[in-house]
């Protein structure tokens, strides 16, 4: 089942979590910067914290936040199980059990996040982005987007694709 709102923006995903606690980060690390970290965490802010993102990643995506970021992704059940390279019953036993990922899960989630939020900026809404993620790319050697995002490296050829469409740099 496809979880996905239909029509999640870039600045809604902010609004969203803002609002939250950010329990999710049991272990913020130090500084000015981060005060605001246990009380209210602009979606935004995670991706240009890197330290942040690191102790995120280092101490484990609890399920409640994966969860979160699983709602306003265009990705289904299926399509994160094979990205976290595990079963969808697996993924279901993260789900009952509370558990934390691990850190390569966890680093892959938070990739996939920041892919997601850069593309709702780039597109402007879900489906846009969604239907972009399933053509074929000229650009990518025409592969689509979404079956280069199992691997850093294609991660990185997405992002940096999103990237040039935002500038109007088109292949």
């Amino acid at each position: 089942m496809d979880k996905c709102p239909t029509k999640m923006t870039a600045t809604n995903i902010n609004k969203e979590f803002t609002k939250r606690p950010a329990s999710f980060i049991k272990h913020p690390p130090t500084g000015k910067k981060l005060a605001h970290s246990r009380a209210a965490l602009p979606y935004s802010d995670l991706f240009s914290n890197k330290l942040l993102m690191i102790s995120l990643i280092r101490e484990g995506v609890s399920y409640e936040f994966f969860d979160a970021i699983q709602n306003f992704t265009p990705f289904s059940e299926k399509e994160w199980a094979q990205f976290l390279d595990i079963s969808t019953k697996s993924l279901q036993r993260y789900k009952q059990s509370s558990k934390s990922f691990g850190p390569l899960q966890s680093e892959k989630i938070i990739e996939l996040a920041e892919v997601t939020y850069l593309g709702l900026d780039v597109f402007g809404d879900i489906e846009k982005f969604k239907l972009w993620l399933n053509t074929p790319s000229f650009a990518l050697n025409a592969i689509k987007p979404i079956e280069l995002l199992r691997d850093s490296y294609g991660k990185e050829m997405v992002a940096a694709e999103l990237t040039r469409i935002n500038y109007g740099i088109l292949a």
